[in-house]
């Protein structure tokens, strides 16, 4: 499906929030989760919850990959791939061995060159994925293993970086798959990744949701569950990484209907793989959601100032460090010098105290 050319990105560092939306999902999230009656009230700490089907998410990825137009759905993967490929960029550090866990069709690993990285190994669930991927420049050794991100095959303390575009949000166990990460890394070992948010097709979601609703009396899991950036950053801590760094995108991305919408989010292979997902829509009520996605987010925003439906996809992006003594301490709490209050006099403070010579120019706030 050919893309309207209209994207606006928006950086942010807290995520967005919809009430609407939020509440929704809430409802939608009551409505459809089920128990076993032989489970356990109190579930031990280690036990996972099995959101996702694995298997239906390998499949799924499969048939993306052997879509002959696969590389027309790509548009999205690429630029975040290309948005986390700079970030290792920034980092003044040439690494010895990365993985590239997810990797897709190599969104990533094609940016990768040999000034930061000396060897890469290239990883996914997909086979087919995997075989297609574009690899790294000349110069850099590369290696292809397909990989449950779930069981990593690493030995203890023997990668220097993981990178991982927009592949883990389809994990069940991402506090296991945190950990086994920071296992992996050597002291002092990078983890950058990108995964999609709370927020992500929100527009979608609420439009399916009012609609089965008006028509069916009831909700159904149409959208995967994707975490929220707090519990992100306390899953990272968690798992023992240190220095954290968590910043958010915000990409709209402007369709002709919604139709347009699901079929490429099918097309790059993100399509629900929740277990508890309906198999089918009734046709009716996939006629009520378009309508009520155009009446509630419609826009003249499309080609030609045409009529479009916008689809947000909400970014984290996310860095972590593997402790290592000679990393930096933060300071005690209470020994700091300067309150905030004071940060406008703060030419004046340092040169009373000597600690550095400030030029002649500087004028006296």
């Amino acid at each position: 499906m050919k893309l309207l050319q209209n994207v606006v990105s928006k950086r942010a560092c807290l995520p967005i929030t919809n009430l609407l939306s939020s509440s929704l999902q809430r409802i939608g999230t009551e409505q459809t989760c089920s128990y076993s009656s032989g489970a356990p009230r109190n579930l031990p700490e280690d036990n996972v919850m099995n959101i996702f089907d694995r298997n239906a998410k390998r499949i799924q990825k499969e048939r993306a990959a052997l879509d002959p137009e696969v590389a027309v759905f790509d548009y999205l993967k690429e630029e975040v791939g290309f948005r986390l490929s700079e970030r290792i960029l920034d980092i003044k550090r040439k690494f010895g061995k990365v993985v590239d866990l997810g990797c897709g069709r190599g969104y990533v690993s094609k940016h990768v060159i040999s000034s930061s990285v000396e060897e890469l190994v290239m990883c996914d669930m997909s086979p087919s994925y995997l075989e297609q991927a574009v690899g790294p420049e000349e110069g850099v050794k590369c290696h292809r293993l397909v990989v449950d991100e779930e069981k990593l095959p690493f030995e203890p303390n023997s990668i220097d970086m993981f990178v991982s575009n927009l592949s883990l949000h389809w994990v069940n166990d991402l506090p296991g798959t945190f950990a086994q990460i920071n296992r992996c890394l050597k002291n002092d070992g990078c983890f950058l990744a990108s995964l999609f948010g709370g927020d992500t097709l929100f527009e979608l979601r609420c439009s399916l949701q009012l609609a089965e609703l008006e028509r069916q009396g009831g909700l159904a899991a149409h959208i995967s569950p994707f975490a929220d950036v707090r519990d992100i950053g306390g899953l990272l801590q968690r798992a023992q990484f240190t220095m954290l760094t968590i910043d958010t995108d915000e990409i709209i991305i402007n369709y002709p209907s919604m139709f347009e919408v699901m079929w490429d989010v099918k097309g790059m292979g993100e399509n629900n793989a929740a277990r508890n997902r309906k198999l089918n829509i009734p046709r009716e009520t996939l006629m009520a959601a378009a309508a009520i996605y155009e009446n509630m987010y419609g826009n003249n925003n499309g080609k030609d100032g045409s009529r479009a439906v916008p689809a947000s996809f909400q970014v984290y992006y996310l860095l972590g460090w593997k402790p290592d003594p000679s990393q930096p301490k933060p300071k005690a709490r209470g020994s700091g010098q300067v309150s905030l209050k004071d940060l406008h006099q703060l030419d004046e403070i340092v040169r009373k105290q000597g600690e550095i010579e400030l030029d002649n120019n500087t004028e006296k706030k």
